[in-house]
């Protein structure tokens, strides 16, 4: 008889310091693990691309750079001028792939599962834009990054997707897997002046 297996999260060891570092009132953190993750490449000026892909997604694929483009539960992320990830909830990953590849069919594309490569950890509240700031280089004020926006950064040494999910401001930071327990600890120490100040 074969064994059943469980998915098991990169930060499952550290789900239990991701909520105790959270702040209620300034800052929260959380792994969203599982989320489905698909690479797609293809020529951005090729309308019958554009058009295909974003029957798939729901919405226009975004063309301006560190932009996001959101259709009902998907979201698409502008990597570069030929690329994009595609971002959706925990299982939707074959159902997207399989649509996209059905309606980019004969076209010179690449459509890839990039899910089991990296995780997600959110970053909320009050102080989420401090938080990051510690050790990424981007201007993250609310008037050159808000809700809409995203960037490939450095964030304490570890390669980031950055996006902002919300105006709350809610952050969600997508690392490599193996990157992820590290990243995990420096924002937990990233927090610590919070705990200590109170809400």
């Amino acid at each position: 008889m074969a064994e059943a297996t469980h998915k098991r999260s990169p930060l499952a060891d550290l789900a239990a310091g991701l909520a105790g570092a959270s702040v209620p009132g300034r800052v929260s953190l959380a792994e969203e693990p599982f989320l489905a993750q698909i690479d797609l490449r293809g020529d951005a000026a090729d309308g019958g691309f554009r058009e295909a892909a974003g029957g798939v997604i729901g919405a226009a694929l975004p063309l301006a750079p560190n932009t996001v483009a959101q259709g009902g539960r998907l979201r698409a992320l502008w990597l570069g001028p030929d690329e994009w990830l595609i971002v959706g909830p925990e299982g939707s990953e074959g159902g997207i792939e399989a649509g996209l590849k059905a309606a980019l069919a004969g076209r010179h594309v690449s459509i890839v599962d990039v899910s089991a490569s990296r995780t997600a950890i959110a970053v909320a509240g009050a102080g989420a834009r401090e938080v990051l700031a510690k050790g990424m280089g981007l201007d993250l004020h609310s008037r050159a990054f808000g809700p809409g926006r995203s960037a490939q950064a450095q964030l304490a040494r570890a390669q980031v997707i950055l996006e902002q999910v919300s105006g709350e401001p809610r952050f969600r930071l997508f690392v490599r897997a193996s990157f992820a327990p590290y990243l995990a600890r420096w924002l937990i120490d990233a927090t610590a002046e919070y705990r200590i100040a109170g809400p």
